[in-house]
This record gives C-alpha cells, structure tokens and sequence, in this order.
C-alpha cells in the first residue's frame, strides 16, 4: 500500500503541472479590437449588436424565440442585391451566399467569338465599403482548333463594376433605412 501511495505521488504532481500548464498555454495573447469598428458609446454597441442578432433578449425568449439567434437572407444584405442587380445581364455559374461568391458563366459579347470573359465578385464583408469586395476577371481566348487559353486581366471593368455595385447597395440601404423608420413609426402609434 505504501508502494502504491508513492507511485501515485510521484505521478500525480508531474501530471498536475502538466494540465495547469495547458490550461495556461491555451490562454493566448490578448488581442484588441479594431477601435475603427466599436463604438465608445456602450449603448450604441447594445443596440447593434441586438440588430444583427447578437446577445440574448428577454423578448424574444418570452416569446419562444431562439434568443441570440438571427438569420440574414441575401435579400437583406445590399451589397449582395446590388450585385445580382448590376450582373443580372449575365448567366450565373456559382451563386454562394454563404461561402461570399458570386461568379458568372463565359460570357461574349457576340463582337468576338474567340473571346470570353468570366467575372467573379467575392465578399469580403457585408459593410458597404471599397474594401468590402473583390472583383476578379478572367479572359477566355480559343482558336479555331479549340485550344483555349484563360488568363486574368486586370482592366477598367473591376474598377466600373466596383463603384456601379457600390453606388447601388448605397441606394438600397438608404431604401432600406427609410422602410425600418416608416416601420418603427407605425408601431409607435
């Protein structure tokens, strides 16, 4: 018996430090959020973040809602809808809104048959910002004996696409804003 206590103690310490150890080393550095993105004002950041979903409310457990939970559908996000809208002349490969991508078939102009371009948007956020999207074009040149060459072009086209996208996601947040202010009005009365 006094073997066996030894041995215990023996393991017991080394195995203690070892799990202390790795509660520490899961700790990490503390890493500070972006002060361009939070809002001093504790009340505004409340308010937010009960908008996009985030934090529990007693409203909506009360009335057997899922508490934190909230679902954005791609109708709601205008970044996504001012996109659709500025390519809805081209066929649509891949539409993922989940995965934030957005790209078109091979399309041609019908100017040159040996050339096509592919154009794929991706979302990088669901701010409207510059920053906010990538836009990436590819250009599709075949000869005649149908050998094709795809290459990615940088052009005039990422730049007209990015400001037509984000002017129009501009118009549908102001269209948006002013439906939620009519609407908040009139459960007000």
């Amino acid at each position: 018996m006094r073997l066996l206590n030894k041995i215990i103690k023996k393991i017991a310490f080394p195995f203690s430090v070892l799990i202390i150890l790795s509660f520490l080393s899961s700790c990490g550095i503390y890493a500070p959020s972006d002060a361009r993105k939070v809002s001093p004002n504790s009340g505004e950041r409340v308010k937010k973040n009960l908008e996009e979903g985030k934090g529990m409310s007693i409203g909506k457990m009360m009335k057997g809602g899922s508490g934190g939970t909230s679902y954005q559908f791609a109708s709601s996000n205008p970044m996504w809808r001012a996109t659709l809208e500025i390519l809805d002349f081209l066929p649509l490969a891949n539409v993922d809104y989940s995965g934030g991508i957005i790209t078109t078939d091979w399309y041609n102009e019908g100017t040159s048959l040996d050339e096509s371009i592919k154009i794929t948007v991706r979302f990088l956020t669901n701010e409207i910002r510059s920053d906010g999207i990538r836009i990436i074009v590819h250009k599709k040149r075949c000869t005649l004996d149908q050998n094709c060459k795809i290459t990615k072009i940088s052009s005039t086209i990422e730049q007209e696409l990015q400001v037509a996208i984000l002017k129009k996601a501009i118009l549908f947040e102001k269209e948006y804003s002013k439906t939620k202010k009519k609407f908040k009005r009139s459960e007000l009365k």
